[in-house]
């Protein structure tokens, strides 16, 4: 079995299940220090259930497309390339919005939490439902991103689903190693690292997006090629030309290509427009992300005489 497809969402799992992991562990932590430790169930249930609300999400969303193209079958080389577009794009927004709100939110992730914490405490009757909300939807916002990442790969390949476990597996390793066994892990290279990597796999989202979009732009003209023909070319409709064609060098289906794929967006036929949008993402995206990892510097007030 290749295993390959499980990378991305092995990694994309891993990162969202230690943010999480943070919030709970913090959490856990200021309620101990504050000797409110019968409290600690409300966390319980607020991880409960915002796994449980993840997997509603997930599970509703596949049925209602099955449900759409079971309904309309003969529409079906439409419906699928254009709900592959849709959750991609849903899925590059979702996650380059935290990569970037995580990165700035990180100074003050603890400092926020320990303050929410605190003033829930203040309001015995209120506290466990703050405190179960607080960690409900904290589970929730990164399980539905996961959720959304995973369910673009698991159309790719089954077996991304598997690099989802293992991600859960990990994350839940280093919660534990934090904040039960006192391990002493860098997280500001950890989520560094994580997020590199998060950053290329989000642009390999970018370039299948467009060719799922100009997928389903074939479709479209193959239905009314006379009146409805979308396409600039036999090959492409929105993409423009073909910039190169790798596939018998090193085919993306194939280690290493498949790899690289999965990991850096590679693909061994790209066009002109999957190219830009890559590039344009990386501008844009790619520079906000690295310039957020250096905390803006304070100029010195000049005194008046």
């Amino acid at each position: 079995m290749d295993f390959a497809p499980a990378l991305p969402t092995f990694f994309v799992t891993l990162r969202e299940g230690v943010e999480a992991a943070l919030v709970v562990g913090i959490v856990l932590a200021c309620l101990g220090k504050a000797q409110q430790t019968q409290l600690n169930r409300w966390v319980y249930l607020g991880v409960l259930a915002g796994l449980l609300g993840s997997v509603f999400t997930g599970v509703i969303i596949f049925n209602s497309v099955a449900q759409v193209e079971q309904s309309l079958p003969t529409l079906e080389p439409i419906i699928e390339p254009f709900f592959d577009s849709l959750f991609c794009a849903i899925a590059i927004i979702m996650l380059s919005w935290m990569l970037l709100w995580m990165t700035r939110q990180a100074r003050s992730l603890k400092s926020d939490i320990e303050g929410s914490i605190s003033a829930a405490l203040v309001e015995d009757e209120a506290a466990g439902l703050t405190i179960f909300s607080l960690v409900c939807i904290a589970v929730l916002r990164e399980g539905i991103e996961t959720v959304l990442f995973i369910f673009t790969s698991v159309q790719q390949s089954g077996t991304a689903a598997l690099g989802a476990v293992g991600g859960l597996f990990g994350a839940t390793l280093i919660g534990l190693a934090l904040f039960r066994w006192g391990i002493r892990i860098n997280l500001r290279v950890f989520f560094q690292v994580m997020g590199v990597l998060l950053l290329l796999i989000i642009g390999g989202l970018v370039v299948s997006f467009f060719r799922n979009l100009d997928a389903a732009f074939l479709a479209i003209s193959s239905f009314d090629p006379v009146n409805a023909d979308l396409c600039i070319s036999k090959e492409s409709c929105i993409l423009g030309p073909l910039l190169w064609d790798a596939h018998n060098v090193l085919p993306d289906r194939q280690f290493p290509g498949i790899l690289l794929k999965t990991l850096l967006g590679y693909r061994d036929r790209l066009f002109a427009g999957q190219a830009l949008a890559y590039l344009a993402f990386m501008i844009a995206i790619g520079g906000t992300y690295f310039r957020s990892l250096t905390p803006p510097t304070q100029q010195p007030q000049k005194s008046s005489l």
